[in-house]
């Protein structure tokens, strides 16, 4: 039985999702939370990117014991450099050098000859190989390369030194049967070195591609937690190990990764990147072990295998829902908030057991959903600027809106951060939201989409906003839960201020660093 190693790509990546960006902390809370799952590999992100990226790299390379932490480079020496630099105390640290090989990206992206590319290629890995104990090679946009140069590049990058060929589907473009002969060539071309895959869903064919990949030889797959990424997101992870772990017959591989750590882990990334998980989605979405067809409750009743091919347990769910009150303990919230994957700490556990009961004042019962939308909020708290500390508004329907905001700057002394403005507005939220912006002092912020739902039934369900804004080429998404929606939209616009605010201060600390090749 033949052992697929299993590279976690979300906080590099996955994090080229639209409107996501990871505070280094949470960095580094999703990066234990990998090891735990027991993935072989951790791409922590792009050091010479930026600052940040770069230290978050290196926290993470000096906190993980038991997986490899990788960190991207072009075929640049100063990117390899700035990579080995971040690396420098990984227990066990792998160096990624990549660069395009596919005629329409050397001729449009790079301007560079096929010539040029290889001399890049053995140079570079050549450098990244005498810094660095493990090494591993991407030839950007394989599949939309000539077969026979992509086997030129590749076998440049072995010579030069490079243990690992991995081979990217950049834009989605493969198809699952001539991906796998691909893969299959270069097995049998190059046999002495592992061959990786990193396949993107543009066609929904990503795990489908990685899978045919598999079969055909390579043993290793670079994939993402609920698939995130760039564009139509990665091949994702819980698919590829599940597939691998339930059809174990036909594809006749396992993984090291640790399933029941799936589902936690999922729910994880999920609030902390603000992307929601489908409900139907493969594996992790919320209706996977749910039944509704009157047949399919009858077969499940009688013997669940007749509808579920892998149990709960498998991947950590209960199949149950512990119900939460105004009258349950912090002990009983704490037990439950484990159960469910987050690890926080004293003080954490304290803000959100607060938030929490007066949530259960105002609700019959604290669902799942409503404990990770308390949970979310307060982890994005964390690294924001402002905190909002009251607001009024003033509106009807023949009177202008009117918005008074309180907003508390964590940048300013304890007694001296509170600042309140009035503004106008088309209407409650959006007064609220011209109050914001006169305190935060932003002016160039557009909204791109504002959306609200129930996060769980009833009339005295927790509503959850979810705001996009711009500001410049960047997007920023931001969350807010309360059961009144427009305090629920305040905190939403004002998570995403907040992220933009950081973001501006990271773009200050780049300028002048000049652009960066897209990564595979």
């Amino acid at each position: 039985m033949r052992n697929i190693k299993i590279t976690d790509t979300t906080l590099r990546d996955g994090e080229q999702t639209p409107g996501v960006r990871f505070g280094v902390g949470q960095k580094l809370d999703i990066a234990l939370r990998l090891e735990q799952l027991g993935v072989d590999c951790i791409e922590a992100g792009f050091p010479a990117s930026s600052p940040g990226d770069a230290e978050a790299v290196a926290k993470i390379a000096s906190a993980v014991q038991k997986s490899t932490v990788c960190a991207l480079a072009r075929c640049v020496p100063a990117d390899i450099a700035a990579a080995w630099e971040a690396l420098r105390e990984a227990a066990h640290p792998r160096i990624h050098v990549f660069i395009a090989t596919s005629d329409i990206h050397l001729t449009h992206k790079l301007h560079i000859t096929r010539d040029e590319a290889i001399r890049r290629i053995r140079e570079c890995v050549a450098q990244a190989v005498s810094l660095c104990p493990e090494v591993q090679f991407s030839p950007e946009d394989a599949t939309r390369t000539d077969p026979d140069f992509l086997i030129e590049a590749l076998r440049a990058a072995e010579a030069a030194g490079a243990q690992i060929l991995n081979i990217p589907d950049t834009v989605g473009y493969a198809t699952p049967a001539e991906f796998g002969a691909r893969i299959g060539r270069i097995h049998r071309e190059i046999p002495d070195r592992r061959i990786g895959v990193h396949c993107h869903n543009d066609l929904g064919l990503a795990v489908a591609n990685s899978l045919a990949a598999i079969e055909a030889g390579a043993s290793s797959v670079e994939c993402t937690v609920n698939g995130l990424g760039e564009r139509a997101g990665n091949a994702a992870l819980e698919e590829i190990v599940m597939a691998l772990s339930v059809r174990r017959d036909a594809l006749c591989a396992v993984t090291n990764v640790d399933t029941r750590e799936i589902t936690g882990t999922s729910r994880v990334v999920s609030s902390l990147s603000g992307i929601p998980v489908s409900p139907n989605k493969a594996i992790v979405g919320g209706n996977v072990f749910t039944h509704e067809s009157g047949i399919h409750q009858h077969g499940v009743m009688q013997d669940r295998a007749t509808y579920e091919i892998m149990k709960p347990e498998d991947i950590g769910r209960t199949g149950s829902v512990l119900l939460l009150g105004k009258l349950s303990g912090r002990h009983a919230y704490a037990q439950r908030v484990r159960q469910m994957g987050y690890s926080l700490d004293e003080a954490g556990m304290d803000a959100t057991f607060t938030r929490f009961k007066e949530v259960a004042d105002k609700k019959s019962t604290v669902s799942d959903e409503d404990i990770r939308a308390i949970i979310s909020e307060y982890l994005d708290s964390l690294a924001g600027r402002y905190r909002l500390v009251t607001f009024q508004i003033q509106s009807g329907n023949h009177i202008r809106a009117m918005a008074l905001v309180t907003l508390a700057d964590h940048a300013l002394p304890d007694g001296e951060n509170e600042r309140t403005e009035a503004a106008p507005g088309e209407g409650p939220i959006d007064a609220a939201i011209n109050a914001i912006l006169r305190i935060a002092g932003c002016t160039d912020v557009t909204l791109v989409s504002y959306e609200i739902r129930a996060v769980t039934e009833g009339t005295d369900a927790l509503g959850e906003a979810i705001v996009k804004i711009k500001t410049g080429e960047s997007i920023f998404t931001g969350r807010g839960v309360s059961t009144d929606i427009i305090k629920s939209s305040i905190k939403a616009y004002l998570n995403a201020v907040n992220k933009c605010l950081l973001g501006a201060l990271g773009d200050a600390e780049n300028e002048g660093n000049g652009g960066n090749e897209d990564a595979s």
